[in-house]
């Protein structure tokens, strides 16, 4: 028998050994792409099942002035079973700029919706073209999630001039979303684009009800063999106040808290707004204020009946464990502050901070977090948890390795630098080490609306917005009160600065840990220095964009 020449034993050898380098670099490219690697070694390299997501998202909830109070299984059911960030911001203290912020991970300048109104692009055919498209929601479901939405979407959802209540957000499997702004009776629905009309009826019409009964009718027939993010965007405690009938004589003796700041007189130290109208407020409206106060607690009750059920059934089918459950508001709220009845849209910490509890898997149980975050955090965090990229645009960092079990020094030899971009996984190495520091800041902002008339307040002035003749004619909001803030925060500094678009170019600036409740504005006493600072750094904010917002965050004057 004659042998095999020995140069075709050698292509014959070259031949295996390059289909066994073509199989590697085959394995190895499906291993490095896969969505749940996140190239950072702080994740284990077996395969698990994907987390599931459980995101309530209540509506003008306040922290400062006792939100939580109602709270109790919350507070049982994710604070203490996991951990309770203090302080959280948001990057706008009203509805549509904040939720659009919490849907896409950007400032309200890189997503445009800058109001409540479709001119200021809330839920606008350009918003649904563009950044509607690439929400954390789209991510997850083109990442294998399977996706509920239910509630209060964007201000100016569902309207006919916007695509009507057809129109389904991209990311969503089961769509129940809310036309228009928070009701608790007498509301349309879409559900997954049909149009559905409620009246008020008690019993199968208070809208927070609805939410719960389909939140665990999408449970009820999930597998669970697929991962799922779950949100539930509730209408309290929001106007109109409606508590269901069975706690509508609950916090009978409580009033609005009387605050240092509450229902005094804003003097020439306070912006433009402030110093209109009533000052203080007279005692029938103070009244109102308090039977407000009550009616907000009341209406969340119903929504801590409603996590207790949810985390009931997941635990019943055994998917808790499983699962990050998330709790936080798109805004805060006043009650009399500076003889302001009631509203947002300011920038003082009733408005822009918020409540934000977290619990899942490798969340340590019962911490509080003092590392300032912002609700532009939300979305990358999502995404992170969830073993998937973070997109370049967003403006947030993912909060994983603040919130969960420290598992960057068990990794600490198998973390993987690209030193060509300089980028661990997906943070930049400077701006990782930061994120660990309590030293941060947050940018807020808000553009003013106003109309030519207010009706029953007709005599007011046009250009302001919200003025309601069953609490002394005090506008809420004008054209003119268009601000950007810096919300500092360090182990030597706790400040506010904050600078008007206006005729007046007004600025603000507190020390908090001397002033908490913003009486005393030292902007005229600061230094030149710090000033320039500040303002340098606030305008730079203000057009930052994904990376460069999150470098100029480690910044705190």
């Amino acid at each position: 028998m004659c042998s095999t020449p020995h140069y075709l034993r050698d292509m014959e050898g070259q031949q295996k050994l390059y289909l066994f380098l073509g199989f590697a670099l085959f394995v190895s490219v499906i291993y490095w792409s896969s969505p749940y690697h996140t190239h950072d070694g702080l994740v284990p390299t077996k395969l698990v099942q994907p987390p599931n997501f459980v995101f309530i998202l209540t509506d003008d909830q306040d922290l400062v002035l006792r939100g939580m109070l109602p709270m109790t299984n919350v507070k049982n059911l994710i604070g203490k079973q996991g951990v309770t960030l203090a302080n959280s911001y948001v990057a706008s203290p009203l509805c549509c700029p904040s939720r659009s912020s919490i849907l896409t991970g950007q400032y309200v300048h890189n997503h445009g919706a800058i109001n409540n109104s479709v001119s200021g692009q809330c839920s606008s055919v350009r918003w649904q073209e563009g950044p509607e498209k690439k929400t954390f929601a789209a991510h997850l479901h083109h990442n294998g999630y399977r996706t509920f939405f239910a509630g209060k979407y964007l201000n100016q959802y569902g309207m006919d001039e916007v695509g009507g209540v057809q129109h389904i957000p991209p990311g969503w499997d089961w769509w129940l979303g809310l036309k228009g702004n928070s009701r608790y009776y007498n509301y349309s629905l879409s559900v997954n684009g049909t149009h559905k009309k409620h009246g008020s009826d008690p019993n199968k019409d208070y809208l927070t009800n609805v939410i719960r009964e389909r939140a665990l009718e999408f449970l009820s027939q999930s597998s669970f063999s697929k991962p799922f993010f779950m949100m539930l965007s509730v209408p309290a405690a929001h106007a109109p106040f409606t508590p269901e009938p069975k706690y509508s004589n609950n916090f009978t003796s409580l009033k609005a808290l009387r605050t240092e700041n509450f229902n005094i007189k804003a003097g020439k130290s306070k912006h433009w707004l402030l110093r209109q109208g009533v000052q203080p407020l007279p005692d029938d409206v103070i009244t109102k204020v308090d039977n407000v106060f009550r009616n907000r607690l009341r209406t969340l009750l119903t929504v801590d009946d409603m996590v207790y059920n949810v985390l009931q059934y997941l635990e019943l089918k055994n998917q808790l464990e499983n699962t990050y459950v998330v709790f936080t508001s798109d805004n805060g709220y006043h009650l009399g502050q500076f003889s302001q009845p009631l509203d947002k849209r300011e920038p003082y910490e009733t408005d822009i901070r918020v409540p934000f509890l977290i619990r899942g898997p490798s969340i340590p149980a019962g911490k509080v977090i003092k590392f300032p975050t912002s609700n532009i955090d939300l979305a990358p965090t999502f995404l992170d948890l969830a073993g998937l990229q973070i997109p370049k645009y967003m403006d947030g960092i993912s909060l994983k390795s603040i919130i969960a079990v420290d598992t960057v020094a068990a990794h600490k030899n198998e973390i993987i630098v690209d030193r060509k971009e300089n980028y661990i996984g997906k943070y930049n190495i400077s701006s990782y080490r930061k994120h660990r520091e309590l030293r941060r800041t947050i940018l807020v902002e808000h553009s003013g609306e106003g109309k030519l008339t207010n009706v029953g307040c007709e005599y007011i002035q046009s250009g302001m917005s919200g003025c309601n003749p069953d609490f002394a004619c005090k506008c809420e909001d004008s054209w003119n009160n268009t601000y950007s803030c810096l919300r500092q925060i360090s182990d030597g500094e706790n400040r506010l600065y904050c600078k008007w678009d206006d005729d007046e170019a007004f600025e603000e600036l507190y020390d908090l840990d001397k002033d908490p409740w913003q009486l005393n504005n030292t902007v005229r006493f600061v230094t030149k220095n710090i000033h320039k600072k500040l303002k340098n750094l606030l305008r730079n904010m203000q057009r930052c964009r994904g990376s460069r917002c999150i470098d100029l965050a480690s910044f705190v004057v």
